[in-house]
């Protein structure tokens, strides 16, 4: 069920994205040839009598596009520059915002899903504390238990911090060092010292702990402004994540793709409940509209920058050139995927085989 959930999750976002294409683009007049869901063989299509617009629903939920009449998809080789409804014939200012919107409908579902968590959970309040130990792990073993509330770690104190703040902690003491954890239980002040052990298949080191942190429900009139703070820190994270990534190469390991990435939505989903859904959804939808806007080829931020260029040159990039070049972003995105679609599928088996 939680994985299904998850792959439903990704077809929502990827059809929130297209959408986005192509409500801006039947605004600025526009003609869309096709609005597909999904990859793969046509499973239904219908015809918009109106605009002659094909929708399609394909079996692969895992990405979508939207076509215009005479674009690098649609004609690679600029041989229907004649046709009226062709998308090139367009303002480039109009193109920009079809292109944009795509982006932009990411943000916009975001800050909708975080005015719904706000709504419903409120902001975080109080300390941190454990909310699961798992059986044999090092904080298992150390005797810390569900329910222990973070006091200090490794002599910094944690009242009043975040989850983010106490993982942080845990994480920056050095790679198999001893931790000192002080947690209050039953009113009561107790120091643990734990080791992490290093989990060959997350590739770093652990305790064995789930954190959360409680809730205190919020205003009404003050919802919309905690949700865009909500939004406005998760973009700023990850934001900073991506220009590690593709700066320094720091986070390629914990990189996953879209079967990571369902398998991480399912199981935080199973565990926390609707508020880590909510929570996931706003993070991946941020993530979605972020890396789109990064001007690789095949990506719409690549799209943008050409027409960037066409409004100063006052003349667009020969067709043909542009087309090529999107080709090998889509070849380059599709390795890519590949690659962590491969990466995630070894690391699952490796985690059935490790639980037989």
């Amino acid at each position: 069920m939680y994985i299904l959930l998850a792959i439903v999750l990704l077809g929502v976002l990827i059809t929130v994205h297209e959408f986005g294409h192509f409500a801006a683009a039947r605004l600025c007049g526009i003609p869309v040839k096709e609005y597909s869901i999904g990859f793969g063989p046509k499973l239904v299509q219908w015809k918009s009598k109106k605009h002659e617009t094909v929708f399609s629903i394909r079996p692969i939920p895992l990405g979508g596009y939207c076509m215009f009449y005479g674009d690098t998809d649609d004609d690679p080789n600029g041989e229907k520059k004649d046709d009226p409804r062709n998308y090139n014939n367009a303002p480039v200012w109009k193109r920009m915002i079809s292109v944009a919107a795509g982006p932009l409908m990411n943000f916009v579902l975001a800050f909708v899903v975080a005015v719904g968590l706000m709504a419903a959970y409120g902001v975080t309040i109080a300390t941190p504390f454990v909310s699961s130990v798992t059986e044999g792990s090092p904080a298992a073993e150390s005797g810390l238990m569900a329910g222990d509330v973070f006091v200090s770690v490794g002599g910094q104190d944690m009242t009043g911090r975040t989850v983010t703040d106490v993982s942080d902690a845990i994480g920056s003491l050095g790679a198999g060092s001893a931790i000192d954890i002080t947690v209050l239980r039953d009113g009561e002040q107790k120091t643990l010292t734990i080791t992490p052990r290093y989990d060959e298949t997350e590739e770093r080191w652990l305790i064995g702990i789930m954190i959360q942190q409680g809730y205190e429900p919020l205003p009404a009139g003050q919802v919309i402004h905690a949700a865009w703070d909500t939004c406005v820190d998760a973009s700023t994270a990850i934001a900073s994540a991506l220009g590690k990534l593709f700066t320094t190469g720091e986070g390629l390991n914990e990189t996953s793709g879209p079967v990571g990435v369902v398998q991480l939505v399912a199981e935080q989903t199973q565990q926390g409940g609707m508020e880590i859904f909510l929570y996931l959804t706003l993070m991946i939808s941020i993530n979605v509209g972020l890396v789109n806007l990064i001007p690789i080829p095949g990506l719409d931020g690549s799209r943008l920058v050409f027409m960037l260029i066409e409004a100063v040159r006052r003349k667009p990039v020969d067709q043909k050139i542009e087309a090529m070049i999107h080709l090998g972003g889509y070849v380059f995105l599709l390795g890519f995927m590949a690659f962590f679609t491969f990466k995630d599928v070894v690391r699952i088996f490796q985690l059935s085989l490790i639980h037989i």
